[in-house]
């Protein structure tokens, strides 16, 4: 499987990434995007199974990139990992079609509790 992690912070990105070896899911394929702007267009491209995106990013922000996705028929599995979280925020990602909403501090386990699921 391919997942894509969007996120402007390049520490943040591989953080994630060590994250999800930690969780066991370190085999699958893991491509980055820098800002919203790309993770739309590698969406479109790479046509990743997964796409763990933060919700403030320079060009689009996640849930601009979510949005759009979604108005283009691209079903893809969609969730955020970001360090800010409002009630509001999260019912525009449910309301949206995230499947999930990981707030930063993150953990492993936290990761395969949410990822085992989705991922199998």
């Amino acid at each position: 499987m391919k997942i894509l992690i969007a996120d402007d912070s390049r520490v943040m990105r591989q953080i994630v990434v060590r994250t999800l070896r930690q969780a066991g899911f370190g085999d699958h394929d893991l491509i980055e995007a820098s800002n919203g702007r790309e993770a739309f267009d590698m969406t479109k491209s790479e046509n990743p199974d997964l796409v763990l995106s933060d919700w403030n990013m320079p060009e689009m922000t996640g849930i601009e990139v979510l949005r759009q996705l979604r108005a283009a028929g691209n079903a893809v599995k969609f969730g955020f990992v970001t360090s800010e979280s409002t009630p509001e925020m999260k019912d525009q990602a449910d309301a949206a079609g995230a499947l999930f909403f990981i707030v930063k501090p993150f953990s492993a386990e936290r990761f395969d509790e949410v990822f085992a699921p989705i991922l199998g």
